[in-house]
């Protein structure tokens, strides 16, 4: 008798499993009472599982999601609205900043939304907003303009944070992130130690103050690419921080965020 592959056997039991978890969780979703946080509709999932299958559309309908994405190509530098599917405005060209990939801005639909996730712990929202995400994610890597990273990293909330909050959504983003572009997750390799004041509120300047020597980096990393995960990105000067930890291992960062928060007046 040959030898039985019981790698290969395990792998392939698993996978069913994980099928028929998806699947249970299809059934469970839709079965639950399901209104849109925005216009308090119920939500149709009419179309929504043809285009994302073992996808339920939850917190947010179709309609306000659809409204609520980018009507246009933007910067990844500074989030303002360009005419050509490319990385850089004119301005951001010269400067070279991190790339910054948001399905949306917060300020035109989703930012309740994205609030009620943090601050709420409605999560209902997430992960149809990371799947819009995700797809944004898959096109510009189509296209050239971004390079697929070989890691996920959540920015990390400091431990009393976490405690107080009772969970990390941007670890949550991340999870989701992993399973739909099959990028594995590292949330050992960062951590942040200060426990920093909320930074909203903060203007430019004490925003930069704020986040300064608040992040540890693991040394000798064997990365080369990395994504960092969060759910907003506004001035940048978190994700900043944390890059410039990266860049001293000679890593390329970018971040991958829900949203970003367009506030000129906090750039000063």
């Amino acid at each position: 008798m040959p030898p039985i592959n019981i790698s290969i056997d395990i792998t392939h039991i698993l996978g069913l499993c994980l099928k028929r978890i998806q699947h249970a969780r299809v059934i469970l979703l839709s079965s639950l009472p399901n209104r849109c946080l925005l216009c308090q509709q119920r939500i149709d999932q009419t179309g929504y599982q043809q285009l994302f299958p073992n996808q339920v559309l939850t917190g947010v309908c179709q309609v306000c999601l659809a409204a609520s994405l980018y009507q246009h190509e933007v910067c990844l530098g500074c989030g303002r609205e360009i005419a050509l599917l490319q990385a850089y405005c004119g301005k951001c060209l010269k400067q070279g900043p991190n790339y910054v990939v948001a399905p949306c801005s917060y300020h035109q639909g989703l930012g309740p939304v994205i609030a009620a996730i943090k601050y709420q712990q409605q999560c209902a929202p997430l992960n149809a907003i990371t799947q819009q995400l995700a797809c944004r994610i898959a096109l510009l890597i189509k296209h050239g303009i971004i390079r697929r990273p070989q890691v996920l990293i959540p920015v990390p909330l400091h431990p009393n944070r976490l405690r107080q909050r009772g969970f990390n959504q941007a670890w949550l983003i991340a999870k989701e992130l992993s399973l739909l572009t099959n990028i594995p997750l590292d949330d050992r390799c960062l951590i942040r130690i200060v426990d920093t004041l909320p930074q909203t509120g903060l203007a430019g300047k004490q925003r930069r103050k704020n986040c300064h020597g608040a992040f540890a980096l693991q040394p000798n990393m064997t990365y080369q690419r990395v994504a960092l995960i969060d759910d907003v990105v506004t001035t940048g000067t978190t994700v900043d921080e944390i890059a410039g930890l990266f860049s001293l291992q000679f890593i390329h960062v970018q971040t991958w965020c829900l949203a970003r928060a367009e506030a000129p007046g906090l750039l000063d």
